[in-house]
């Protein structure tokens, strides 16, 4: 086994992708709409995994993993949903979160994490209502796209609220759970992967 491969299967690395699984399939359980742990997945993501490929891989991967399943547990309304510009909008949404998450590197405090959190969440709602506009010719569920950017971003305000408690309570259980398993495990206790 080459350095490369064995550094994934290090017990840091395997901890974090565990917990960023386990994250992403939370949203199999019900859950009001956009209280999730998209944001927090990839911001965890950058500020833990040392190699950034990984980084920025491990949460992609889970949650298309985790739409998957969803697709499949929802049937043809939710795969509608990989062929939309949602879909693209929230997995760049993602990657740019996991880059965000690099600025947490070595520097992770509760203060930092709550400030990331919060600029996360509002790249998303920038970002993902956009996409809904842009797209919004034939959009039956949010007719005021169809009016314009701005009442695109009013109609989507409600859902933003979910969207910041569900990356801070995310945010709050991965970060928390692993500063608790790198007091336990000293093995944890360095930059991973």
């Amino acid at each position: 086994m080459s350095l490369k491969s064995s550094s994934l299967l290090a017990p840091g690395p395997l901890a974090l992708a565990g917990l960023i699984l386990l994250a992403a399939l939370s949203r199999l359980l019900p859950h009001p709409p956009n209280f999730s742990p998209v944001e927090a997945i990839a911001l965890f993501g950058g500020a833990y995994f040392s190699r950034r490929g990984w980084a920025v891989a491990v949460p992609l991967l889970a949650m298309f993993g985790s739409d998957l399943l969803l697709g499949l547990l929802n049937g043809g309304i939710y795969l509608d949903y990989f062929l939309s510009a949602g879909f693209l909008s929230v997995y760049a949404c993602i990657a740019l979160s996991t880059v965000l998450g690099f600025g947490l590197r070595g520097k992770v405090s509760g203060l930092r994490v709550t400030s990331y959190s919060l600029a996360g969440s509002v790249m998303f709602f920038l970002v993902t209502n956009f996409a809904v506009w842009a797209t919004a010719t034939s959009l039956a569920v949010a007719p005021a796209c169809s009016v314009g950017l701005g009442a695109c971003y009013v109609a989507g305000l409600p859902f933003f609220q979910n969207t910041l408690l569900g990356t801070l309570f995310y945010s709050a259980m991965l970060f928390g759970s692993f500063a608790l398993m790198r007091d336990r495990i000293p093995a944890l206790r360095a930059q991973t992967a």
